[in-house]
């Protein structure tokens, strides 16, 4: 399946664009949550991550 939809980072609006944002020239990315997996074998990198951001945020 291949996503089509894309959002601009800096104006938060969504495209069918690939490259840029039609309306502000910005970044676009795919706006898609990655898809779940029971055998996630790189959750507790991701966790780790996410712990240290939240620490950097309490800062």
């Amino acid at each position: 399946m291949v996503w089509l939809l894309r959002k601009c980072e800096r104006c938060g609006s969504y495209t069918l664009k690939t490259d840029v944002c039609p309306r502000c020239g910005g970044k676009v990315h795919i706006p898609h949550p990655a898809k779940f997996s029971p055998e996630d074998k790189y959750l507790k990198y991701r966790l780790a991550l996410k712990r240290q951001a939240q620490e950097q945020d309490a800062k």
